[in-house]
């Protein structure tokens, strides 16, 4: 499926000409007051609206093709802070991949789940796809979601795996498929740092990611 992985924070959501974005998890052990970014949210708005746990704050409705799946493995936990953030945590990826499908850079689906300099990143990230006339397909598995707390539990990291052994590029133009070049580690490791803004929304601030990151 194929997007390159990144292993600078800033970076993670605006590199280079691979494929996907997705991740594997292991959780921050440091004390979570030490979360880079927290406190720095700011939501924007969004016109479409869904549930989600924890928060009577309207969400977009985030909508993805039979062409291309995103699978969210154990995304659950006991603690419904956790869950709050595994759930905004699963909209912002979703939204992502919704905005390289529609060719849309400037989504307003992702900006609600970013902060303002969470979505510059975002933003990159999408036009490494939509600047190519690039979308994605296939299934992407996301997998071993972890989540650490600040102490004020305003403040996160989210970090979880994706699998893009079965996810590929489509050129909208040529029909060219391509997925990762052959001997490439189809795993990639995410941790995501989030703050959750005055609307209870849990927005992702920065993010880094490593292939080959995940535990085997």
């Amino acid at each position: 499926m194929a997007r390159r992985a990144l292993t600078t924070t800033a970076a993670a959501f605006a590199t280079t000409a691979a494929l996907l974005l997705t991740a594997c998890g292991g959780g921050d052990d440091s004390s979570s007051d030490d979360i880079k970014g927290a406190g720095n949210s700011s939501s924007s708005p969004s016109d479409s609206a869904s549930p989600s746990a924890g928060s009577d704050v309207k969400r977009p409705v985030i909508k993805l093709p039979s062409s291309f799946r995103l699978t969210f493995e154990n995304w659950t936990s006991s603690d419904p802070v956790e869950q709050a953030v595994l759930n905004d945590g699963k909209e912002q990826l979703r939204a992502g991949y919704e905005a390289i499908i529609e060719n849309d850079p400037e989504s307003k689906n992702r900006a609600f789940y970013d902060t303002k300099n969470g979505f510059l990143q975002s933003r990159q990230w999408i036009r490494t796809y939509t600047d190519k006339n690039l979308t994605v397909i296939g299934k992407l598995p996301v997998f071993d979601p972890k989540v650490t707390l600040s102490k004020d539990k305003a403040a996160a990291s989210l970090s979880y795996c994706t699998d893009e052994s079965k996810a590929s590029t489509r050129n909208r133009k040529t029909g060219e498929v391509k997925g990762n070049p052959a001997g490439t580690d189809p795993e990639v490791l995410y941790v995501i740092s989030m703050g959750k803004n005055a609307q209870g929304v849990w927005q992702a601030v920065s993010a880094r990611s490593e292939r080959g990151g995940c535990a085997k």
